[in-house]
Order: C-alpha cells, then sequence, then structure tokens
C-alpha cells in the first residue's frame, strides 16, 4: 500500500460558526531561537480541534506567551478544518498517510473493539467523533508530524456511496 502525501481532489472550506467545536491541547514546547544578542525564548503550542462528528483540524502556533500560543493554536485549528467520513463508528477502509518522517496506518475496526492507538492518533480520532479504529506510527514518533499525517489519513478517506439498501435498514425509504 502506498501511503498518500497530499490531499487529493479538491477539499471545499468548512465554516466553524454553525459546529460546536471542541478543542484538546496536545503539547506546549518551549522553543528557542538564538540570535546575535542571545537566546529568544517562545512557546509553541499544538492543539487538536473538532465537533466529535465527523470534523476535526490542527492548529500549531508559535507566540511569546503560552495564553496567546494556545489562542492562535486554536485559530489556525478552525481554519484547517477537514470532514472526515465516518461509517457507523469507523473509518469506511484501511488507509496509510505520510507526514514529514512519520507515517500513519489506520484500519477500520468493529464495533466494541474501542480505540487502539498512541496518544496523538487518539487525540485527533477522538475530535473526529471515530470510536472503534485500530491505528500504528511507523517512522517518526514526532506529535506533530503524526498528528498532520492522521490529519491527512482522515482528508483523503473516500465516502462511501449511500445506497437505498441502507435506508431500508435505517428504516428511513419505504
Amino acid at each position: 500500500m502506498k501511503a498518500v502525501t497530499k490531499v487529493i481532489g479538491n477539499r471545499p472550506k468548512i465554516d466553524d460558526s454553525g459546529l460546536e467545536i471542541n478543542e484538546k491541547l496536545l503539547s506546549i514546547d518551549r522553543v528557542t531561537k538564538v540570535v546575535k544578542g542571545g537566546r529568544r525564548l517562545r512557546f509553541r503550542a499544538l492543539m487538536i480541534v473538532g465537533d466529535q462528528n465527523g470534523h476535526v483540524g490542527v492548529g500549531l502556533s508559535k507566540a511569546t506567551g503560552v495564553p496567546e500560543a494556545i489562542r492562535k493554536a486554536n485559530a489556525a485549528g478552525r481554519k484547517e478544518l477537514i470532514e472526515a467520513p465516518i461509517v457507523k463508528t469507523t473509518i469506511p477502509h484501511e488507509i496509510l498517510a505520510k507526514f514529514g518522517a512519520s507515517r500513519v496506518l489506520l484500519k477500520p475496526a468493529v464495533p466494541g473493539t474501542g480505540m487502539i492507538a498512541s496518544n496523538t492518533v487518539r487525540a485527533v480520532l477522538e475530535m473526529a467523533g471515530i470510536k472503534d479504529i485500530v491505528s500504528k506510527c511507523l517512522g517518526s514518533s514526532n506529535r506533530v508530524n503524526v498528528a498532520r499525517a492522521t490529519v491527512l489519513a482522515l482528508a483523503n478517506l473516500r465516502k462511501v456511496a449511500k445506497t437505498e439498501s441502507d435506508d431500508l435498514e435505517k428504516g428511513e425509504v419505504e
């Protein structure tokens, strides 16, 4: 299986005003830049935002203060929202995505399996609303790249064609 490295097809912009967005702070790191006068200290925040109903985004930003970095990461995550197709409580098919040196493999699972995933992948999938899935992180375990690879995998999932037999099972069409 070949890993996807970019979003295939065009992705429509998702307006977050009608969604009830939850947020989860994944990490805050102190980063420094060495300049002529010494070290310049900043904080980097990685935040996952989503409505737990198929929409998820990853925001990463830096600022001189922690609250400002968190606020900026939240805004960046809301701008980058994607829609992930969900079939019952899992994903429609297996996918492998690559971002940087990190690769993430996502496999659908039967209801009741739960979420078998690392902390970073688990946070992204919880915000997307996926409950049953098996995943594996391959290559680098860098939090930022793993989170972005997971979102890339969800963005490249194909939607399942809705058939009339599905509607009959739910009792919507008679």
